[in-house]
């Protein structure tokens, strides 16, 4: 009877173990990470340090995505001013040509460029095997640590996306203000 039970059990442990495998590991300290502007610039993800940035991850041509730029633009105006910066990257081949577009068509009130596919699923700690579901979007505290990471595929980024996104980010802003507090 338990011979039969064995081979399941194993399925079903690898199973678990490639799941957690695919995991990327949060929080964890930001590496540098450097968006690659059309012009020819690079947006260092350093240069944000001291603010919450979101990391927004894109496809162009992706509903999804846009729909995602869309809210993203209304936070980084409305909470800009307290500290929040979100940074866009198109991941798909040729991004660097449709980035203008994008940008044209959607005027995103953050900086838009590109990377390679690899170089985004190596920050994302994202395994090559899966698939990448898009958008990904990283929250990045003040300290420069991640605290948050989230795949097109989430709940994250269900109905009540904009309330999501404002929640964490409302969150995170409000961090700095704890801890000057208890320093007083």
């Amino acid at each position: 009877m338990f011979r039969h039970r064995a081979p399941l059990a194993l399925a079903v442990a690898a199973a678990l173990l490639a799941v957690n495998a695919g995991a990327a590991q949060i929080p964890r300290p930001s590496p540098e990470f450097a968006v690659q502007m059309v012009d020819g610039r690079q947006e260092l993800l350093s240069k944000h340090r001291g603010k919450v940035v979101a990391l927004a991850f894109l496809l162009t041509y992706c509903s999804h995505c846009q729909q995602t730029t869309k809210i993203l633009s209304k936070l980084q105006n409305e909470y800009g001013p307290r500290g929040f910066q979100v940074l866009g990257s198109a991941t798909e081949e040729m991004a660097v040509l449709a980035v203008p577009e994008f940008i044209k068509q959607f005027q995103p009130a953050f900086p838009v460029g590109f990377n390679q596919r690899n170089a985004v699923m190596e920050y994302l700690q994202h395994p090559p095997m899966y698939r990448m579901m898009m958008p990904q979007v990283v929250f990045v505290d003040r300290q420069g640590v991640i605290r948050a990471q989230h795949s097109g595929d989430d709940p994250f980024f269900n109905a009540d996306q904009e309330k999501n996104i404002r929640s964490l980010v409302e969150l995170l802003l409000a961090e700095k203000t704890r801890t000057a507090a208890r320093r007083k």
